[in-house]
């Protein structure tokens, strides 16, 4: 079989599942082969063949049938190549008389073996005509807008029909493919055809008197699919097409664009050469997402990645074919300059303490305001050029408010769907942001927004109430899942539905999960179980229990805050000297985030001193990590520590808490949870015991209560909390925003 094919809204057009199905079958099947045939210039189809998705055509007719190259050579394809320049007349001079035509404009691309314009409706086709006639040339149109001007009888159609001869090959095993009328000659030289969906009008109306072409309904490269299974001689190849991973045509799905600031992947530098790996993140977000895409689902993943010089930009990949074979990651490659101003400054010097509500350290800079549009720009122009048409798109977090503005413009046919995994402020704390009326009108152009806990939810609905009118369509009971009294951020009542300027926006409030599935593998490998029981068989020899905490060395998490509450217990609780240990995770900031130079310097020489004035020769108060350890260490802290001692001042949830009592639980341990009434895990988590981490009596009294707990209380705390932690789990979360969003789109 030969298959030759128009690509933009052809070979490069339809739903990205479609088009899998058919690359995946041309790089399968060795006797099939592939000619792009296209009205693009040579250099234009170069960069596809770098594309790793895209198979690599044996043969490029290119410049409307001007150019013929062998696909992997770029060599000009004799003698074809030669018969067709000796036709061509002087280019210049038709240029000059078309151009003195009004409304034609020349197109600003490499013309080498084409001369090609532009057009609108009022100028006269018959007068360019003539032009084309006195050069013994032809004039080709498409879609209203593109005219080109080529030697006589040179078309896609001549130039395939004498490269088919060349070949050798038989009329009865070419497929031929477009879209739009420049590919009408295709159809003319007697090749079985098929025009795809959403094809020109003009070609379907040309082409449907014709018994060899066949007029598909799936758009791109699901028509060519189609017409495979139309045609008798070609169907054999079809059922390789559908595949084992193929969602069946009558159960199709929208496809699922995840928006995100982080990849699917990492780079590390190998050898001096960037290559991508696994993400190192414990924390299953990443990994709960895919699992999404599992079943074959079509999904595109966008996200950014620093522009590495000597490595050259791989715009799509396929993330793991076997696993998530229809998920497409779509890089946007960046200086580092760029993220770093991006994300590592203006996010978070800016955004990042308004959100948690410490507006003294908040910087606004209007320059780097404009970069931080700029790139929310570029994620829009992504998706929308590279989206399926009606997606589900779900964007992630506070550094990509802005790319519903950009998107809803360019896609209006997109749903979608905004989740925040921070907190989000009251009001009055909100709304000193310069930009905050810009934002919020970005946010409402969404179907679905979600909030970890409904305290945020009616935060965002407080700030509405500052900015625009909106009616409130719904409102549902918050105790389903969340405290709603007796703690800081609860609420009873949650709004679900709001209607804007004569759309809905539906609300949610969907705490992050853990992933339970990989604690459970940590925990029972037999040196994991080894460890733990090492540990705690040497604490029990000592009479001395563990404080874990773990949390990211940053002012909103309060790491100095503890360190001084710890130090003033034991100078009031002398009897606990020595019969107790903090163990002090901190992992330090990204690279180049100075701003938390000064609380890591406040926080070593806090915990010095303590150390210092305490310490004996077989005790050190507190040990302090400030690095990142790897998951399997984390999980082995949480199994044999008897309290975690989580105390953010402000946190949007806290996943620290929840993988806590998910070891606990799973180990059928005892150990105790003491929880910053702030996080917004408290909500979830009614049998911790809650502290107010701004009062040091609060944090002293919550770990004196957690040390001197009866065993049988504290185990019934960690039965309820597991049960809680291991319904409302990652996959939970990740499948339960789909469904909303989904619902949303289904009003």
């Amino acid at each position: 079989m030969l298959l030759a094919t128009d690509l933009d809204g052809t070979f490069l057009g339809g739903s990205m599942e479609d088009r899998l199905r058919l690359y995946r079958l041309i790089k399968q099947e060795k006797d099939i082969q592939l000619v792009f045939v296209t009205g693009r210039g040579l250099e234009s189809v170069i960069p596809l063949l770098n594309d790793p998705l895209i198979p690599r055509p044996n043969y490029i007719i290119s410049d409307v049938g001007a150019t013929v190259v062998n696909g992997f050579t770029l060599e000009s394809i004799e003698p074809l190549q030669g018969e067709i320049e000796a036709k061509w007349p002087s280019l210049y001079d038709i240029r000059q008389e078309v151009l003195d035509i009004a409304n034609v404009v020349y197109q600003e691309v490499p013309q080498q073996r084409r001369c090609s314009f532009y057009y609108d409706e009022d100028v006269d086709l018959e007068q360019i005509k003539e032009i084309a006639d006195k050069f013994d040339c032809d004039m080709i149109t498409s879609v209203d807008q593109y005219l080109d001007i080529l030697p006589k009888d040179v078309n896609k159609g001549s130039t395939l029909r004498s490269l088919v001869a060349t070949l050798g090959i038989s009329d009865e095993e070419v497929l031929v493919a477009g879209d739009t009328l420049n590919d009408l000659s295709l159809y003319q030289v007697g090749f079985k055809g098929v025009v795809v969906g959403a094809a020109e009008q003009s070609l379907l109306d040309r082409t449907a008197d014709l018994s060899h072409v066949y007029h598909a309904v799936e758009k791109g490269a699901g028509g060519i699919l189609e017409s495979m299974d139309r045609f008798e001689v070609f169907k054999k190849h079809y059922p390789k097409a559908r595949g084992k991973n193929s969602i069946s045509v009558n159960k199709k799905t929208n496809q699922l664009v995840m928006v995100y600031h982080r990849l699917p992947f990492e780079q590390e530098i190998v050898n001096g050469k960037a290559i991508r790996i696994a993400p190192k993140s414990p924390n299953g977000i990443i990994p709960s997402l895919l699992g999404l895409f599992e079943k074959g689902r079509s999904g595109l993943w966008i996200g950014e990645e620093v522009l590495q010089d000597d490595t050259p930009n791989i715009p799509n990949q396929l993330i793991d074919e076997e696993r998530f074979p229809n998920l497409v990651a779509s890089t946007i490659s960046l200086p580092k300059k760029d993220i770093d101003q991006f994300y590592r400054v203006f996010s978070k010097e800016a955004f990042w303490p308004t959100i948690f509500s410490f507006v003294d350290k908040a910087k606004f800079n209007h320059s780097d305001w404009e970069h931080y549009l700029k790139i929310n720009r570029l994620f829009a122009e992504r998706i929308a050029r590279d989206a399926d048409q009606d997606a589900l798109v779900w964007i992630h977090e506070y550094n990509l408010w802005m790319v519903p503005a950009y998107l809803k413009t360019l896609r209006p046919d997109l749903k979608i769907g905004f989740f925040h995994h921070t907190s989000f402020p009251a009001a009055d704390i909100f709304n000193i942001i310069p930009w905050r009326k810009e934002i919020i009108g970005s946010l409402l152009l969404c179907d679905f927004i979600s909030f970890h806990i409904p305290r945020y939810v009616e935060n965002f609905v407080d700030v509405l109430r500052s900015h625009t009118p909106f009616k409130v369509v719904k409102k549902i009971n918050a105790a389903k899942q969340f405290l709603t009294y007796s703690c800081a951020l609860g609420v009873d009542q949650m709004t679900k539905i709001i209607e804007v300027d004569g759309r809905q926006v539906r609300l949610g409030a969907q705490p992050v999960g853990v992933n339970i599935d990989k604690i459970k593998r940590i925990l029972n490998k037999p040196e994991v179980k080894k460890k733990i029981a090492s540990v705690k068989s040497s604490k029990e020899e000592l009479g001395r229990k563990t404080i874990l905490s773990v949390e990211r060395l940053d002012y909103v998490k309060g790491p100095l805050e503890k360190i001084l509450a710890f130090g003033e217990f034991l100078a009031e609780y002398p009897e606990f000297r020595e019969k107790v240990e903090l163990v002090n995770i901190c992992t330090p900031p990204s690279q180049g985030m100075s701003i938390y130079d000064d609380i890591r310097d406040e926080v070593n020489r806090a915990v010095g001193e303590i150390n210092g004035k305490y310490a004996t020769m077989d005790w050190v108060p507190i040990q302090y990590f400030y690095r990142a350890l790897p998951f399997e260490e984390v999980v082995t802290l949480y199994g044999s520590s008897d309290i975690a001692w989580i105390t953010p001042l402000r946190d949007g949830l806290n996943l620290v808490a929840k993988e806590y009592m998910a070891v606990q639980g799973f180990l059928k341990s005892d150990g105790a949870l003491v929880l910053s009434e702030f996080a917004g895990a408290s909500v979830e988590l009614p049998y911790a015991i809650l502290t107010n981490p701004y009062d040091m009596k609060s944090m002293k009294e919550g770990l004196l209560k957690a040390l001197l707990m009866p065993e049988d209380e504290r185990r019934v705390r960690v039965n309820r909390l597991y049960d809680q932690v291991t319904y409302y789990d990652i996959h939970y979360w990740g499948r339960d925003f789909v469904r909303e969003l989904e619902k949303a789109v289904a009003r």
